[in-house]
């Protein structure tokens, strides 16, 4: 049942008021509901029930002129759940995703009540008093019987990841293992990265939210979150190995260095020894668990100390005594790590044996016990142990090390930087067969860290065992040494390189001096060996650049063919490019592809495939470098971009390849602006809708790349037409190449904001598109930057408040929350974007916020008027008026304040002014001081950005007009002010001087006006 006193307090406002508020909320939990970082499809789930809502509260605002107080009643409790829903959703899609995991249960829980009450209300309408269609009486009666039937519940997933935690807490596991398993569980459930450094923000995230608890006063949560921690922080990337050693040996130095004594509460009375599980009895005497029970078990009944009765029920875990113990153990095994070093080195070859298998079975007893011996850097006296002469000795520590680098990084780190030490352990490959057995295995556990993984493919004679070892009757030591070899030469290309010297030398001398068929044989194995980037840059330096060009511009085809094929092989290496450049490869090249002679397309294939090589590595030149020119000649541009109407596809999109990259080099504004010249855009335009999906793709990301700045897209626009601006949305829709989705979405964000091309792309379901893929789009892909930029640049040409159609779509589409996220998560130019966006759509809120209900009579019997949106005074909605303050925009734009982006802060700025336009002044002056904007503002003011520091002026001299700002801020703005009125521009010198007027610093009357 409800509440008495809330049933009977109907709500001021009218039906239809409520209604519409309620509807709004619907939508904005649909929209949210798909951006939640946990339970999904619960979340989901809930959005569907309330969409079936929707058209039935519309049903019912037709009959709001039955103004009973049950409907009242009624509509206010969905009111009242729906915003609850609302708020949770939003929760769920803000708050840290370990937090939120940690929590699902009583998320779930309050979902669950959500629906309960909602289903509820909605069997309390006054069905017979309204006027309500068959159709929607049954619909009313179907969704409230599937949400009261609707059961929500933690995922499998969850509950054994929350049960692992109890567990954990309660048995005061503080194993490194059991904590990075946990750790790969959570973040598996929900949906971050493994890597050590996405683990490692997440969990400290999840630290701030202890803080958030306390803040609340939520200490009962706070102690749940720290326990909690204190369970994951001994994983791997709770933190840093230098973090863990400073926190170990802090810990360590505080001990002494003497082991102490068990305390006599520690023993048990029955066995005498120190306890493992102590539990207390009814007598309230504490015993080892298993030896208590062993005595009732006997028939005993009464306590063994006492002789009193005992409830043989009652055997409670001693907690804080077990705790003791264990810190009593951890202490002296510490001391005793720590003290065990000395016997490592010595000369009694038996005290060394006998320390490393006590010190193994430390290691083996937890891997607490390893990390201590890693901290104790352990690592370099065993590798020095492998350099002596007893066997045994060398074999127990080959044991050891294993067991310490097993799944820790920081071991197999240690493991690389100590002298010698991979050396050592190559040299066991080559003694007694258990010792090559161990060995072997340690370099292949090793080997799965790549630093490592170089250094042993280097270590001399270390492939020759590992070759003989794989062919050994050791089937484990064979497969072992068989993997450790497809690891190194996965990697490291050390093996290929010695293999094939000699061959590389034999094959430059053929090339030089050999005969034409034996040139065509050298330069064709040249052309299809798979080689590394060693290989192709050792050749170079070898000389083998000189004999290829010179068969390239004398031989006949085949020999052009084999020496222009293995020239496409060797310039695939950016510095090889470069180097091929410098040497003249450009001009030859080009005069096979311009041949009109050449009876051979494969040859102007390859050709054209090696030039776009070498237009790529322009890209890669460095700063410090002489400059590389490249396609220099105007008439080679023109010639070039003439054959990309001409030839096939394969040689078409080389030459589409070679442009982009040139539009991204040293030369992008010549090429680009001699493209634009030839009519480049154009031919483009109708390789966008070539039937070949890879010309197509790079057709498109050189069309994006050319108009990319807006000066050279205003020449374009006489060749844009609708079929073209179809082309691109569909290319949006259908792709699956990320960069040339990138491309297109560059290109709606770059063509120029004529309402003609905006409208083309609205009437081609362009805007949709891209608010689903910006909602639900892929995320962590190579191009995923790019592609969000040119997403949130397409928006803006949407959100031009000239257009509240436009504008509208777009909100209900649900792109202002995302918008308001980008201002957090994305790059520094998709802030900026966002931000100018956000823009656009408050200068539409001061015309869409309605007006406040007037109160009716018997105001004193009904609950306080709703109160109006802080700046524009009335009711606000984030679809209804995309008002900033709705969405939870302002404190976000605030922070970005803070960017070390000049043009970032300067489109926070533009939004935020937004706020204090005209009679919104005050109000708006005031949400910005409560979100601590005023301060960035000021320090605008001495920033190098001339742009900046004008609209920070503008911006202050409006807010200091009030007193309440003035007097508040004013001091910290005055010398900023003062050094404007001495050292700005002439226009910021009167704003500056004006503002200190304001300030009673300067007289009206002051020179500086």
């Amino acid at each position: 049942m409800f509440p008495v006193e809330f049933v009977t307090s109907a709500a001021s406002a009218p039906a239809s008021e409520v209604i519409s508020q309620t509807v709004e909320a619907i939508f904005e939990i649909v929209v949210a509901s798909r951006d939640v970082l946990v339970k999904k499809d619960t979340f989901k789930e809930l959005a569907s029930y309330l969409e079936r809502i929707v058209p039935i509260l519309r049903e019912l605002n037709k009959n709001t002129v039955v103004h009973s107080e049950s409907l009242n009643n009624v509509l206010e409790i969905l009111n009242r759940e729906i915003r609850d829903a609302k708020k949770m959703t939003l929760e769920c899609s803000k708050r840290n995703k370990m937090y939120l995991l940690m929590n699902c249960r009583t998320i779930v829980r309050r979902l669950q009540g959500t629906m309960r009450e909602i289903s509820r209300a909605l069997g309390l309408l006054p069905l017979t008093s309204l006027d309500l269609s068959s159709g929607i009486v049954e619909e009313i009666s179907k969704v409230r019987d599937n949400m009261l039937g609707a059961e929500f519940r933690a995922a499998i997933a969850e509950e054994e990841i929350l049960d692992k935690i109890e567990s954990g807490i309660q048995e005061r596991n503080v194993d490194r293992s059991y904590a990075n398993d946990l750790l790969v569980l959570i973040a598996k459930a929900v949906g971050i990265s493994t890597d050590r450094s996405a683990l490692k923000k997440e969990l400290e995230e999840f630290r701030s939210e202890i803080e958030n608890a306390r803040l609340r006063k939520d200490q009962a949560e706070a102690i749940q979150m720290e326990q909690i921690i204190a369970l994951l922080e001994r994983a791997d990337a709770a933190s840093s190995p230098e973090e863990k050693e400073m926190k170990y040996f802090t810990k360590r130095r505080s001990l002494g260095s003497q082991p102490l004594e068990p305390l006599q509460s520690f023993h048990c009375p029955i066995t005498g020894d120190v306890m493992v599980d102590p539990v207390e009895t009814s007598s309230g005497q504490t015993f080892e668990r298993t030896a208590i029970e062993k005595w009732l078990a006997d028939g005993n009944r009464w306590c063994p100390l006492t002789r009193t009765s005992l409830d043989t029920s009652i055997l409670r875990p001693n907690k804080t005594l077990r705790q003791s113990i264990e810190e009593w153990k951890d202490r002296n095994t510490m001391i005793m790590i720590a003290s065990m070093k000395s016997n490592l080195k010595s000369e009694d070859e038996e005290e060394v044996l006998h320390c490393l298998k006590e010190l193994l079975d430390l290691c083996k007893q937890r891997d607490l016990h390893q990390e201590w011996v890693i901290l104790e850097d352990y690592i370099p006296i065993l590798l020095q142990l492998l350099g002596v002469k007893k066997p045994e000795i060398r074999n127990q520590a080959l044991v050891n090390l294993l067991i310490l680098v097993k799944d820790n990084n920081d071991a197999k780190e240690r493991t690389a930087k100590a002298d010698n030490g991979i050396e050592l352990i190559v040299r066991s490959l080559g003694r007694r067969v258990e010792e090559r057995k161990l060995a072997v295995a340690l370099l292949l556990e090793l080997s799965k860290y790549n630093l490592i993984r170089d250094k042993i493919g280097k270590v001399q004679g270390c492939i020759l065992l590992l070759v003989t070892m794989s062919n050994s009757d050791d089937n484990q030591a064979a497969r072992d040494a068989q993997e450790l070899l497809e690891n190194l030469s996965f990697s490291d290309q050390n093996v290929i390189q010695m293999a094939k010297a000699n061959y590389f030398k034999h094959l430059l001398q053929r090339l030089s001096t050999g005969p034409e068929d034996v040139k065509v044989v050298m330069a064709s194995n040249l052309a299809d060996m798979e080689l590394t980037d060693h290989n192709k840059e050792s050749l170079l330096e070898r000389g083998v650049l000189g004999p290829l060009l010179d068969l390239v511009s004398h031989g006949d085809i085949p020999i052009k063919m084999a020496a222009v094929r293995a020239l496409r092989n060797l310039s695939s290496l950016p510095k090889n490019g470069l180097q091929m450049i410098r040497a003249g490869a450009e001009r030859p090249l080009l005069d096979l592809l311009f041949d009109h002679n050449s009876s051979l397309s494969s040859l102007r294939e390859h050709s054209a495939a090696t030039i776009m090589h070498l237009a790529r590595s322009m890209v890669f030149q460095e700063p410090s470098q002489t400059p590389t020119s490249f396609l220099e000649s105007d008439e080679d541009i023109f010639k070039l971009f003439y054959l990309m109407k001409l030839l096939g596809p394969d040689v078409q999109q080389s030459i589409v390849l070679t442009f982009h990259s040139l539009c991204q080099s040293p030369s992008a504004i010549k090429i680009k602006t001699k493209l634009i010249e030839n009519s480049a855009v154009q031919v483009l335009i109708q390789l966008c809708e070539h039937e070949n999906l890879n010309l197509r793709s790079n057709a498109v990301k050189l069309l994006s790349c050319l108009i990319e700045g807006g000066n050279e897209a205003t020449s374009i626009v006489e060749h844009v037409g609708q079929k073209f601006i179809e082309t691109i949305v569909r290319i949006i829709k259908s792709s699956k190449d990320d960069a040339e989705i990138a491309s297109a979405m560059g290109v709606i964000s770059n063509l120029p904001e004529i309402p003609q091309i905006t409208q083309w792309f609205v009437d081609a379901g362009a805007l949709p598109v891209i608010v689903s893929f910006l909602q639900n789009g892929k995320k962590n892909g190579p191009h995923e930057n790019q592609l969000i930029e040119n997403a949130v640049g397409a928006i803006y040409r949407f959100a031009v408040p000239s257009n509240l159609e436009w504008q509208k779509s777009a909100a209900e589409a649900g792109i202002i929350p995302v918008l308001v996220q980008l201002l957090e998560s994305g790059s520094s130019s998709t802030k900026r974007r966002a931000a100018l966006s956000l823009s656009r759509f408050s200068e539409s809120s001061p015309r869409l916020s309605r007006s406040l209900p007037t109160r009716k009579a018997l105001w004193c019997f009904s609950p306080p008027p709703e109160t109006g949106c802080p700046v524009h005074g009335g009711i606000c909605g984030i679809v209804l008026s995309f008002c900033l303050v709705e969405a939870d925009a302002v404190r976000p734009l605030v922070r970005m304040l803070g960017e070390p982006d000049p043009e970032a802060c300067e489109a926070s700025l533009d939004a935020l002014v937004t706020l204090i336009e005209g009679e919104r002044l005050q109000n708006g002056s005031k949400v910005l001081t409560d979100a601590d904007a005023i301060p960035p503002i000021i320090k605008f003011l001495v920033q190098p950005s001339p742009r900046l520091q004008e609209k920070a002026l503008l911006a202050l001299e409006r807010m200091f007009r009030l007193l309440e700002f003035k007097q508040k801020f004013g001091g910290s703005a005055q010398m900023p002010l003062v050094d404007l009125t001495q050292r700005g521009s002439g226009s910021m010198k009167s704003v500056a001087a004006r503002i200190l007027a304001h300030l009673n610093v300067l007289h009206d009357q002051s020179s500086y006006f």
